[in-house]
């Protein structure tokens, strides 16, 4: 964590070759959504990451196509859920307003709704790049995810 991207994909692809084709591979406490896409094109099978449940606990959800910091104002009135057709309790209960509301009045129970969205999230995530790869359909599945995913720069210093 917190090592330029270039430099850890650069890592990831120079030891790849050392580690064993018929064993699970292990990339430890990596990633953003699009990381982890890009490490799964580069032989990469499992993750640990605390970047999902941290980020929550300071108002960012992940969608689709980037992170939203619910804690701002424009989602004070927001009566969507934090991503549209995710299956996950947050979204099928709750508006981006009324969690906003709930982080901003410090109440736990809008960091445990963002933290239950973005642990779906990255479960869907895995599940599509599954299904992508069964399909023999993973190179599109990873250009159009990380083309159309807006990563917004993070201090990852700031929230340890």
């Amino acid at each position: 964590m917190g090592e330029p991207e270039e430099e850890m994909m650069r890592a990831m692809e120079s030891s790849e070759s050392f580690l064993p084709n018929d064993k699970p591979r292990y990339a430890m406490g990596l990633g953003t959504p699009p990381q982890m896409i890009e490490m799964i094109a580069r032989g990469m099978d499992m993750f640990d990451c605390v970047l999902p449940t941290r980020l929550a606990r300071n108002g960012t959800a992940f969608t689709a196509g980037g992170t939203l910091n619910l804690k701002n104002a424009e989602f004070a009135l927001d009566k969507n859920p934090i991503e549209e057709n995710c299956a996950c309790p947050a979204c099928r209960e709750f508006s981006r307003g009324y969690i906003r509301h709930l982080v901003k009045a410090e109440e736990i129970l809008g960091l445990r709704l963002i933290t239950m969205h973005n642990l779906h999230f990255y479960l869907d995530l895995m599940r599509q790049a599954r299904v992508a790869i069964e399909n023999k359909k993973f190179g599109d599945f990873r250009k159009d995810f990380v083309a159309n995913y807006k990563t917004r720069d993070i201090d990852f210093r700031a929230m340890r």
